[in-house]
């Protein structure tokens, strides 16, 4: 039988991924004792075909038994079984605010401060992360922008090139997104929020986005841009980058920002890039 074995960092996203691989037909099981692997294959294989797809929670909650992560899984192989191990990732900051926001305490920092508790979490996973089939980084993601992307790994098998391109509109009277690598500024670009007709529209409408490309300065922007990254791409997955956030702004986050965030976007998905879009300040009530 083949395994997957999915592993990473607290509050990265196993908990939803676990609900997407049992949607997806998967037979589920939740903080495993590493020990206990071997035992559980021997189970499936005596199911006689009733269990096709298997998934396995192990993580830093194993405690001590968890360093025996490794052995297990040199004893599974052994056995005859295979296995990938889907690792999740986020950002130190994403997931204390997310800790923060459930109101959990990081299992590792019990009665002190949870980056302590994910920096040991860190050092314990380094080895089973370099033995990860596919790793992704969950920092700017939506639940369901995850379960697309365990789809797309998982299920139809495809390939991850090692980096994640996060395109992020936003308005620079909102504030700079902090977690940007790079920053464009289209304010530059003439502002569809003074054509009346299209003031209450956002980037999304077809009527705005012609209207913004249809100046020369906005489609030799997004041509430089497209250029770049792709020149660019290449050189951050060779340093082992796995995750990009390209900021685009414009003063209220709404118009220009969007149309050329999504523009960006379709041309990087036309060359296979794995791309995420979030139109950070496009909400409505910001404008009423």
């Amino acid at each position: 039988m083949k395994f997957l074995i999915v592993t990473g960092l607290s509050g990265a996203g196993k908990s939803q991924s676990i609900k997407f691989l049992e949607d997806l037909g998967y037979f589920c099981v939740d903080n495993l004792p590493p020990a206990l692997i071997g035992k559980f294959a021997e189970m499936c294989s005596e199911s006689r075909g009733d269990i096709e797809k298997t998934a396995i929670v192990i993580d830093i909650r194993g405690g001590r038994f968890f360093s025996q992560l490794p052995v297990s899984l040199d004893e599974l192989k052994a056995s005859g079984h295979t296995y990938d191990i889907l690792f999740l990732e986020a950002s130190d900051e994403t997931l204390i605010r997310r800790f923060k926001s459930s109101r959990r305490m990081h299992p590792l920092s019990v009665g002190g401060r949870i980056i302590k508790g994910l920096k040991a979490e860190r050092r314990m996973l380094e080895e089973i992360k370099s033995k990860a089939t596919n790793i992704i980084d969950t920092t700017n993601m939506s639940p369901s922008e995850l379960k697309e992307e365990i789809i797309h790994l998982i299920v139809k098998g495809g390939k991850s090139e090692g980096l994640i391109i996060n395109i992020l509109s936003f308005g620079f009277k909102y504030g700079v997104p902090l977690d940007s690598d790079m920053v464009f500024d289209v304010r530059f670009l003439p502002n569809p929020y003074y054509i009346e007709d299209l003031k209450k529209f956002s980037g999304t409408n077809d009527s705005v986005k012609n209207y913004v490309m249809q100046w020369p300065a906005a489609v030799g922007f997004l041509d430089k841009l497209s250029d770049m990254m792709e020149f660019l791409i290449p050189h951050f997955i060779k340093e082992g980058k796995s995750q990009l956030v390209v900021a685009i702004g414009c003063t209220g986050g709404r118009h220009r920002s969007v149309t050329m965030a999504n523009m960006l976007s379709n041309r990087l998905k036309k060359n296979s890039h794995r791309v995420i879009v979030e139109h950070r300040d496009i909400e409505e009530e910001r404008y009423r």
